[in-house]
Order: C-alpha cells, then structure tokens, then sequence
C-alpha cells in the first residue's frame, strides 16, 4: 500500500485526469510504466493537442487483450460475412463474369450521354429555342451537318492529289438544309443571329489575313508578288463589273461589289496545296509555293479592300461625290484607327504577364470583332474590315517571332466558325426562287472573268524568271475562290435587308448567288488542277 500510495502522489499532477482509466488490478510495473508515458504526453502537449487520445490508445496496447474480446471479434468478422456481403459477393462476381463494352462501342455510348446531358442542360436553360423550330435547334444542326459533310468531302482522296476542300461539304451541308421539304421548316435560324455570326467569322478571316502578311517575303519576291497579287484582283474585277453591267443590269457600284467579291482568291484551297508541294520539293528551288501563299494575302487584302469601299458608296445617301468622299473617309479612318489599335496591342499586354499568348489572342479577337460591329453602328461599314487587317498586321510586327502561337490560337476559333460560315451561306440559297436567266448569264459573267484572269496571271509573270510550264502553273494555281467569297458574299444582302429596299435585296440575292457560284465551280476545279498540274509542270528538288 506504501508504494502505491508514493507512485500515486509523484504523478497525480500529472495524470489526475487519466486515473478513472486505470484499472484497480493494475500491477506495480503496469503502473510505474504508465507514469511515466503521462509525464512525456504532457511534455508534448504544446505540439499535440489530442494527448487524452494518444494515452488511451498506450494505456489499451499496454494492457493484454482479454480473450473474450477476441471471441467477441471473431465472431462479428464472421457475421458480417455470412451477412449482407454474402448476398454482395454473389453480385460482385456476376459483375466481374459480364462483358464490359470498350473501344468504338464506349465511346459512342459516352459521347450520346454527354450529348444527352449537353441538351437537357440547354433546354433546361433556353426552353423552346432548342426544339424543332427554335433558332438554337437550327443553328446547332446546321453546325452538325456542316461539320459531317467537311469531314465526308476531306475523306474523298485520289491518289497523287490532295485532298477536296472540306468547305464544299459545309456549303452543300447547309444547301441541303434550306432547299430539303420539311427539314427547312425544323431548321430555322433567325436572319439576325446568321448576319451576327457570319460577321464574327468575317472577323476571324480578316484577323488571319493580317498574322498572315510576311513582309520579310514581299521584300524577298519584290516585284513578282506585286504583280501576282495586284494585277489579276483588279483586272478580274473591272471585267466582271462590266460583263455584269450589261448582262445582270446591275449599277456600276453593284457591279465593282460583285467584281470584287469574285477577284479574291482563296487561301483555305491554295495554301493547302501549296504546302502539300512544297512538302513533296515541287517549285522550291524557284520559290512558287512561297510567292503564291505570299501574294494570296495581298490578294485578299486588296478585294476586301475595294468590296469595303464600294458597299459603303453604294449605302450613302447624297450625292455621287458625297459618296465618293464618304467611302474614301471609310478607308482613311479604318486605318488610323487599326494603326492605333494595333500599336495598343503591340504593347499590352506586356511580356511578363501570365497566359500571354491568351491574352494576347482575347484581346486581337475581341478589338477585331468590336471593330466590325462598331463600324455597321456608326454608318461606316467598310471601316471595319480595313480596321481588323491593319491593327492585326501591326500587332504582328511588334510580336516578331512571338505572333506563331498567337496565330495557331486564332486558327483554333476558325476551326470553330468556318463550319458555320459556309453552313450559313449555302442556307442563304433556295434553289425554288432561283432565275434560270441569272443563273445563266452568272455563270457567264465568272467564266468570261476566269479566263481574263488566267491570261492577265500568264502575262504578269512573264518577266519572272520562270519557263513556260511554271507560268502555267502559277496562272492555274490562282484560279480558286471560297474563303473571301463566303465571308464578303453576303455582307451587301445583309446591309440591303437593313435598309428595306427590294432592289437593294435583289442585287443583294444576285451578288450572294454569284459568290456561292464561284466557290461550287472554282474550289474543286482549283485543287485538282494544282494537284494534277503540279507534278507535271513543276521541277522537284531532290533532297540531300
């Protein structure tokens, strides 16, 4: 009792608190060990705040396990087998025997159900809107469709060419939407929601011309690249002004819209087939592949150019010099107001920023689509276009070497638009209230500008260095018409249907119907002619 009562006067300061835990026929060792254990929890008590459960957990491993506790445990292990899990188990092993769909199987079921929850989301949200006949329906199916024929027309591949331009199947996705009974009646898209989104793709295109100017190759090529890119655009367009004129009945200004709309030529079929020879070692040695890619955004840039002053001096009202001048004003203010915006972008953000090449891409996309928008609002249409290729081209120039994952960046939201770009031209086209007549003499009007334009390419690059069949080639190979066509072809319909104006909205039809011409006659005949022309008239560079 003397030593007990001694040990429990040296630690009751110290585990007074754990002594109702102390069984009564703990032996004189047992408990000298447990003193001291209390004294270093206490110790610790500072970086431990959970002391009382540690003391219990050393108190319970000190202490020898009663054997009917391990009975005791024995027995609920086995109850919880002969339990509910046995029933588990049995299911378990059901599971484990059954087949589990992978490879093409999962991943159609995982796509439908994404698909799935995607529309019960939206329709949740939008009601109406994402059913048969809602704007959101419509433009969603056309976005499908117009994604399915690209991807059917790219499949189509002959040996030795390239590909067919994937664009045709997006045209003729959205062709099929408008012109098919009771399907037109499901998709509709609402005239103002299709004007909204072919100008943001406007947007795109024009920003992509801009990143896309090399300035280091035009001094390179010098004089070629000028001729190529500046005498066929403005030859092809005076004539089809002309032939317009007197064929369609059009205006004068209405027939430069249309000769500039049909002058462009396109860089979603040449650049492709360019870079596929090139790759193969075709014309490298004399540079082709590099001058028609470098002169095609010059060619651009000047059609929309021309097309950008001609729609706003035919929308002005007022006399023919008034118009003049205000479509001058138009070229003038787009841009200085590019050269400020482009400046802006060259210096914000800065360097050492986080995620600059998103910023950078947020910014360029969003002052190029706010300068189309903000121009249509003040009355000054053709602003914006010129607006967008100047403050990209400049934003490109203080980036150098850093604009490339800019560029990639906006070529991703292409991906995205171009499907819907051509899926809402070609819907735009119902065949019912077509004229045979217009038809007839359009397809005249581009046939007689394409062999102008073929012979006018021929004869500019006479003085280039070139033998016979490389100037053959370089006349073909500039034939091809989809992109600029797509994006400008519609943009005076749009304009005429804000006005009111039913001759206004007929010259409209007729210019739209022209572009859609072209790209249906010229896309497919320019790639296979690159395709078959190229390895035939062109010297291949053997690689060392």
């Amino acid at each position: 009792m003397t030593t007990r009562q001694c040990d429990s006067d040296l630690c009751s300061h110290n585990a007074s608190h754990t002594a109702l835990y102390q069984p009564k026929m703990m032996d004189e060792e047992a408990t000298k060990r447990y003193c001291q254990m209390s004294d270093n929890g206490q110790k610790q008590k500072q970086a431990e705040r959970g002391s009382k459960v540690g003391q219990e957990e050393k108190e319970i491993t000190v202490l020898p396990r009663r054997k009917t506790d391990e009975l005791d445990d024995t027995a609920g292990m086995k109850m919880a087998v002969s339990g509910p899990s046995s029933g588990c188990s049995s299911c378990i092993g059901l599971k484990d025997r059954c087949p589990r769909p992978r490879g093409l199987i999962n991943l159609l079921i995982t796509k439908v159900c994404l698909f799935a929850l995607l529309f019960g989301v939206i329709w949740s949200i939008t009601g109406s809107e994402c059913l048969p006949g809602g704007n959101l329906f419509g433009i969603i199916i056309l976005f499908i469709c117009s994604v399915l024929g690209g991807k059917l027309v790219g499949m189509i591949q002959l040996p030795t060419l390239p590909p067919f331009p994937p664009l045709l199947g997006m045209l003729l996705a959205g062709l099929v939407l408008r012109n098919v009974p009771y399907i037109t009646d499901a998709v509709f898209i609402n005239t103002h929601w299709s004007t909204a989104l072919r100008n943001i793709a406007l947007s795109i295109i024009l920003t992509r011309a801009g990143l896309g100017l090399d300035p280091s190759a035009l001094s390179r090529l010098k004089g070629v690249c000028v001729r190529v890119a500046v005498g066929p655009c403005m030859v092809e367009a005076s004539i089809v002004t002309v032939v317009s004129h007197f064929l369609l009945g059009l205006p004068w200004v209405w027939g430069f819209i249309l000769g500039f709309v049909l002058a462009a030529v396109s860089p979603a079929v040449v650049v492709p087939s360019m870079l596929l020879l090139q790759r193969e070692g075709y014309g490298v040695e004399k540079g082709i592949p590099t001058l028609l890619m470098a002169a095609g955004s010059f060619d651009d840039i000047l059609a929309i150019t021309g097309f950008s002053t001609c729609l706003g001096i035919a929308f002005s009202t007022g006399s023919t010099w008034m118009n003049i001048l205000k479509g001058l004003l138009e070229v003038v203010g787009g841009v200085i107001a590019g050269l400020i915006l482009g400046l802006f972008l060259s210096c914000f953000p800065s360097k050492d920023q986080e995620d600059l090449v998103l910023r950078r891409t947020l910014l360029l996309l969003g002052l190029s689509i706010f300068s189309v928008f903000f121009s249509h609002v003040i009355g000054f249409a053709g602003a914006g276009g010129l607006c967008t290729l100047v403050l990209a081209f400049l934003a490109a120039l203080g980036w150098k070497t850093d604009k490339a994952p800019v560029a990639a960046m906006v070529g991703q939201s292409w991906d995205v638009f171009q499907p819907l770009l051509f899926g809402l031209i070609g819907a735009e086209i119902t065949i019912a209230t077509l004229n045979p007549s217009t038809v007839g003499l359009g397809l005249a009007c581009i046939s007689i500008g394409l062999v102008i334009r073929l012979l006018v390419t021929f004869l500019l690059v006479h003085f280039g260095g070139f033998n016979l069949k490389e100037k053959l080639f370089i006349a073909v190979a500039w034939l091809p018409k989809a992109t600029v066509q797509a994006a400008i072809g519609s943009k005076a319909l749009d304009m005429a249907r804000e006005e009111g104006d039913e001759t206004l909205i007929k010259f409209g039809l007729d210019v739209l119907t022209l572009a859609v011409l072209a790209i249906l006659i010229t896309a497919p005949i320019g790639a296979l002619g690159i395709g078959l022309a190229g390895p035939r008239l062109l010297a291949r560079q053997v690689k060392g």
